[in-house]
């Protein structure tokens, strides 16, 4: 793939400018863009290779999400169908309502996306009943939910039981993260499970969209 060292280091530096550039002039000049999306995606599967060897930590890592994000918002557009195909399983992510902390989510959405999977990002501060219709709209195979604060932990509970009492807790595998959240906490609320950090994540999400 002609320049992919440039998308190397655009996202390994987390230079959104030059990700944002680079995506923008492979559009322009008519080359392949599932190509394209391959070429961020394998610079951000570096980074957390960095990351899991201990010679990147986290703001760099987060920084290599923000750029991979920034590219991706250009061409995303322009994958279509070409993406469908390729898909891995389709993954509604969001931050819980009463939760404004979003950096580690849009980390896991980042590495989601560049592992293959179709991503549909809510934001943060997301009700309850908006992850149900996304994940019913778009047909999602996991629902991830991210709290940051142990005030608002108990949302990703009640979604759960929100998928109970509406007969649909079997069609969604659940994930859940966010710094608070444990494994004991996982199974008191009968989620499907959690990750210490993104690359864990992307693991997980494999795993339990094969089960």
């Amino acid at each position: 793939m002609p320049f992919s060292n440039d998308y190397q280091k655009a996202i390994l530096t987390g230079d959104k400018a030059l990700a944002q550039k680079l995506a923008s002039e492979a559009i322009a000049a008519g080359m392949d863009i599932p190509a394209i999306v391959d070429a961020f995606s394998e610079a951000i599967r570096k980074a957390g290779d960095l990351f899991e060897e201990g010679e990147f930590f986290l703001p760099e890592l987060m920084r290599s999400a923000e750029a991979m994000k920034a590219a991706m918002a250009i061409l995303q557009p322009k994958l279509g169908a070409k993406m469908k195909k390729r898909t891995l399983g389709k993954v509604v992510i969001g931050t819980i309502f009463g939760d404004i902390h979003d950096i580690g989510k849009t980390l896991v959405a980042a590495m989601l996306s560049a592992e293959g999977f179709e991503v549909f990002d809510l934001g943060h501060d997301v009700p309850i009943e908006t992850f149900i219709s996304k994940a019913l709209e778009v047909d999602a195979d996991l629902i991830c939910i991210s709290s940051l604060l142990t005030t608002t932990m108990v949302g990703q509970k009640k979604l759960i039981d929100r998928l109970i009492e509406q007969g649909l807790r079997n069609r969604f595998k659940v994930f859940v993260g966010g710094a608070p959240v444990t494994k004991k906490w996982v199974e008191e609320i009968g989620a499907d499970g959690t990750a210490e950090n993104a690359v864990e994540a992307v693991r997980l999400a494999k795993q339990l969209i094969k089960n």
